[in-house]
């Protein structure tokens, strides 16, 4: 990030909704970096990843609201005066989206428009970056993917997705509120949810391979793009100090694409020779699977000029360090 979009930040009061989850930690880390003036809102919901160790070095630089974006008393209050909103609240579950369907319904989607909604009313020139997630597109007809394809989700979980990021671009585009939505991939890095998969496959591979357990690969053939979380918050950071990105929607992807097996092949060597083995899909997770993905971002790239510079090798082997000194707090 240049200089003059970092100093974008400084002193800006910025509204962080899932700030205690995975990404939302990573990212009030790097604003505070920035001097910004930052505001996390979480529910603590034990199933959604939010954990209060993920802001054990900034606790005191940060405040925290513990509040629900279904509340919309609570946002009312909280949206006022904000400068910036990354909106990152999400159940991200897509096994819970179908034995869940409601509440998936109720947090990715209707909670979003109240939230917009709640921004129209008291505060109309906040700023939004919205995370959004390239599981909206479905099996790929094509690859890599770009932001073209058609939107066919395969789960409850992308059609809220999918409701939810648009609600943003209609608000954008009708009423005025300036958002962005960042279609993310599969990101992955220091506190990510490990304790089972609902939020990245990735982290159930990494506790148990820090355990000296087996862990699971799925297929093993399937093609994949990981964004590191520093990239990822980098390139939120780009999305909201860039003006002209402002009513579009935008892939981020990763360095590189690769297989399931070489992904686990990585981690093993990372965590020194941990052990995997290959089977079968389950058939419960087969009916929602998109198959291979990789994303076309150069649409995104092209405006902002953000790379990954984080390859896959290397934020496995950071991911794994943290973990091996903070495992206790994410268990």
């Amino acid at each position: 990030m240049q200089s003059s979009e970092g100093s974008f930040f400084r002193g800006r009061e910025v509204l962080i909704t899932g700030g205690l989850g995975f990404i939302g930690s990573n990212l009030a880390g790097r604003l505070v970096e920035l001097g910004a003036r930052v505001t996390l809102i979480d529910s603590l919901i034990p199933e959604y990843g939010g954990n209060l160790h993920n802001i054990a070095g900034i606790r005191e630089r940060v405040r925290v609201n513990i509040s629900d974006v279904r509340d919309t008393h609570s946002l009312r209050y909280l949206v006022q005066g904000a400068e910036l909103l990354f909106n990152l609240a999400g159940q991200t579950s897509h096994m819970d989206s179908m034995t869940d369907p409601l509440t998936d319904l109720e947090i990715n989607c209707a909670a979003q428009l109240r939230l917009l909604e709640t921004c129209r009313l008291y505060n109309p020139k906040i700023r939004i970056v919205f995370a959004s997630t390239r599981q909206i597109y479905g099996r790929p007809d094509y690859l890599p993917v770009d932001e073209r394809h058609l939107l066919r989700p395969t789960d409850v979980n992308g059609i809220n997705k999918m409701a939810g990021e648009w609600y943003h671009i209609l608000y954008n585009n009708v009423y005025g509120i300036p958002a962005v939505a960042l279609r993310l991939t599969n990101t992955y890095g220091p506190r990510m949810r490990i304790k089972d998969a609902r939020q990245t496959f990735l982290g159930i591979w990494v506790r148990l391979a820090l355990e000296g357990k087996p862990f699971e690969v799925w297929g093993g053939e399937q093609l994949r793009d990981f964004t590191y979380v520093d990239d990822c918050v980098e390139a939120m950071l780009l999305a909201a100090a860039r003006p002209e990105s402002t009513g579009h929607v935008y892939n981020l992807g990763g360095d590189s694409v690769v297989s399931l097996k070489d992904t686990a092949e990585l981690l093993s060597r990372a965590a020194g020779g941990a052990e995997y083995r290959l089977r079968e899909f389950p058939a419960e997770r087969k009916r929602i699977d998109i198959g291979d993905y990789y994303a076309d971002d150069s649409a995104f790239r092209s405006a902002t000029g953000w790379q990954p510079s984080v390859p896959l090798a290397e934020g496995l082997r950071r991911t794994v360090d943290f973990y091996r000194e903070n495992l206790a707090h994410y268990l």
